[in-house]
């Protein structure tokens, strides 16, 4: 492998985005063989020991996996309350990062990668990477809840923008709200629903980009296609492998 910028390693590594490795080289958080680490230079990825902090970065082998997170699973590498992670279903995690943080009430699809600038452009809202979401929700009838979505919600007093909406009637009283949004803020959909006065029972994600759930079963993952791979790419604008 050619010798590469060290944010770019960097990227590649997982550690962090390019823009966030610029910062920890100009903290004095990275060395290369020993020395303090200047912005713009460039490392043997074969040769050159990467050091951050006191851990050694290694170049991972680039990996995309599509998980799907049962519920009471929490999103995180360690859990200080002692429940089980997303990365206990994972076979070798190293350099692995997740892809958009789901709660641990929420389940469906989360994707994981050692890709970390990737995971910077697919979270960060100028992209506009759609997230498909399913609901069961009470407290406001099917028919007033569609008016109410179909209307400005705010949330932070900020305008929830859905690009896609779809109410449909669910058992006892609960409807089904099925919505795509293009943005990542934190409990973003349960939420919007309350904002309208309503409250999520269930949610789950189905999809993520151009990645579906699809027949994925509670705690199972599988890597993904090369196709998932190139339309992820395709979508925030890399080729795969850069960290632009």
């Amino acid at each position: 492998m050619p010798p590469m910028r060290l944010q770019r390693f960097l990227a590649r590594a997982g550690v962090a985005s390019r823009r966030q490795a610029e910062v920890l080289i100009t903290s004095g958080k990275v060395k290369v063989d020993g020395a303090l680490a200047e912005l713009g230079m460039s490392v043997d990825p074969a040769k050159s020991r990467v050091t951050v902090g006191r851990t050694v970065v290694r170049l991972a082998t680039r990996r995309w996996l599509a998980f799907h997170k049962p519920l009471g699973i929490v999103t995180t590498a360690n859990d200080e309350a002692g429940r089980r992670t997303v990365f206990d279903f994972i076979d070798e995690v190293t350099g692995l990062t997740y892809v958009g943080r789901l709660d641990v009430a929420t389940t469906g699809l989360l994707l994981l990668t050692t890709d970390g600038e990737a995971v910077h452009r697919l979270t960060h809202p100028k992209y506009h990477i759609p997230r498909r979401y399913i609901a069961l929700v009470h407290g406001v009838s099917t028919a007033e809840l569609a008016v109410r979505a179909a209307g400005q919600v705010k949330v932070d007093e900020r305008p929830v923008v859905p690009t896609r909406v779809q109410v449909k009637p669910g058992r006892e009283g609960r409807s089904i709200l099925e919505v795509t949004l293009v943005e990542g803020r934190n409990r973003i959909v349960r939420r919007w629903v309350e904002a309208m006065g309503a409250k999520v029972e269930r949610l789950a994600r189905i999809s993520y980009g151009p990645v579906r759930l699809g027949d994925l079963r509670p705690g199972e993952w599988r890597p993904l296609t090369p196709a998932e791979e190139r339309a992820i790419y395709h979508a925030i604008g890399m080729k795969p492998g850069e960290a632009a």
